[in-house]
């Protein structure tokens, strides 16, 4: 079977009524699924820590088929030393992407006849002495393109180079002479970054690294400082079959993280669904996405997940530790990995991590986004509530009878619910639920209406 090839041309510049049961303070459900980035076949991940004018990129490729063929280009403000690029660990990207994942939790309704009482960073960006490498020119031989090789490495299993460029064609005519395999358009993609006078991060596959048995590609990270807080996204499109999904976890140091350029909306959450989403809850998910999209045509950045690092309720995944956090870059948490966690109630947040989600094309984002922290420190999560009935006796007791009255009303309302997240006929969902229609009063006696 021939395997799929996928170049990667990705550009980054900094790159959830009932009947009352008990008060309830805090969320503290029972965790039961979320919903990860391993839903979508083609999503790109990209780790953005910032703060100031610095900042920290990690990205995650999703490249699939021959690693000869592997292409990546990232327009960055500045040329990068080999000290501000590193290879991470795809693990700890994953561990932040399941900590933040849009999750379902479920409650248990309690006896109503029961009577009770009210209860030191991995880069370091602001260097005071920086070395600029000696530009290089040009391969000899070829013709002058207007390209400039300011420097040369080999960090882990890529070859990378940074460039400057004066000509987006030139550029386009040296990718493809020197072995990058880009997609055709890239002339046109590559331009207004030129016009931008931004440097050109490129890289391929070390090829000796696939003699020693290299099967999978590691995050690609690095730093450095800049005004520009934004995510280019047009040249990823070049050689996007159909929608794309694109997962942003920013990592910022006081508030929430949105978009200027285009509405950033919360998810619809803190909802109740029927029960049948336990045994069903990524296609239930994705389904809801695919429809909020739809509402909102397509034309907004959506909010799944803000909260701050040191805590989580109901957790999807334990929060990251000191460790791992530097390992992304967050520049500002201490030293020494054993530090204790921060106590939320004690000060200021030290990590707050913002996650966003984006379905897209050339038609529905046809400019690269653009970012800003804000003073919002309120937690939000994408969560979505099984709330399973109590199982007695309805005869058991008065309060018994009432429940069962009110139990009718709640699983209507998460039947309508489940229809205003997904779209799904509700004659469907009431099937799924086996939630039958209650029975109509007889013709016969229609008068018993009026005059009661």
């Amino acid at each position: 079977m021939k395997s799929k090839t996928k170049i990667i041309l990705i550009s980054v510049i900094l790159v959830l009524t009932a009947t009352p049961v008990r008060k309830i303070l805090a969320f503290c459900g029972f965790y039961v699924a979320k919903a990860d980035a391993s839903l979508y076949n083609n999503a790109s991940r990209v780790v953005v820590v910032h703060n100031d004018n610095k900042t920290v990129i990690s990205m995650m490729n999703d490249y699939q088929g021959d690693l000869k063929e592997f292409a990546l280009v990232v327009p960055v403000p500045t040329i990068l030393e080999k000290d501000q690029i590193h290879v991470g660990d795809s693990k700890i990207i994953d561990h932040l992407d399941a900590y933040s994942a849009p999750r379902l939790v479920e409650y248990f309704d309690p006896d109503p006849c029961y009577r009770y009482e009210e209860e030191s960073s991995m880069f370091d960006i602001m260097k005071k002495e920086k070395t600029v490498p000696t530009p290089t020119s040009a391969p000899a031989g070829k013709k002058d393109l207007g390209v400039t090789v300011e420097a040369s490495y080999t960090i882990g299993e890529y070859d990378i180079q940074i460039l400057s460029a004066k000509y987006s064609d030139g550029l386009e005519t040296w990718l493809n002479q020197n072995g990058y395999k880009i997609p055709k358009g890239a002339k046109e993609a590559l331009k207004p970054y030129i016009n931008q006078k931004l440097k050109f991060f490129v890289a391929k596959v070390n090829l000796k690294s696939i003699a020693q048995g290299l099967t999978f590609l590691r995050p690609l990270q690095f730093a450095y400082e800049s005004p520009k807080f934004m995510l280019p996204i047009r040249l990823g499109m070049l050689n996007a079959k159909g929608e794309q999904d694109l997962l942003i976890y920013m990592l910022s140091k006081d508030g929430r993280v949105e978009t200027t350029n285009y509405r950033t909306v919360k998810l619809p959450s803190d909802l109740e669904v029927p029960e049948f989403v336990k045994s069903d809850f990524a296609n239930f998910y994705k389904s809801m996405f695919i429809e909020q999209a739809r509402k909102e045509n397509h034309r907004v950045v959506f909010t799944e997940y803000f909260w701050n690092m040191s805590w989580c309720d109901p957790c999807a995944a334990e929060p990251l530790s000191n460790t791992e956090l530097q390992q992304l870059g967050v520049f500002w948490i201490g030293d020494n990995p054993n530090q204790p966690k921060q106590n939320w109630n004690a000060g200021p947040p030290q990590v707050m991590v913002t996650r966003l989600h984006i379905r897209y094309n050339n038609d529905t984002f046809p400019e690269d986004l653009v970012f800003q922290e804000t003073k919002d420190q309120q937690n939000f999560q994408g969560r979505y509530i099984i709330q399973h009935p109590w199982k007695g006796n309805p005869n058991q007791c008065s309060q018994a009878k009432e429940y069962f009255k009110q139990l009718r009303v709640r699983e209507e309302k998460r039947a309508e619910n489940y229809r205003m997240l997904t779209g799904l006929e509700l004659g469907e969902i009431k099937s799924r639920m086996n939630l039958k229609d209650e029975p109509k009063a007889e013709n016969g006696k229609w008068w018993k209406k009026i005059w009661k």
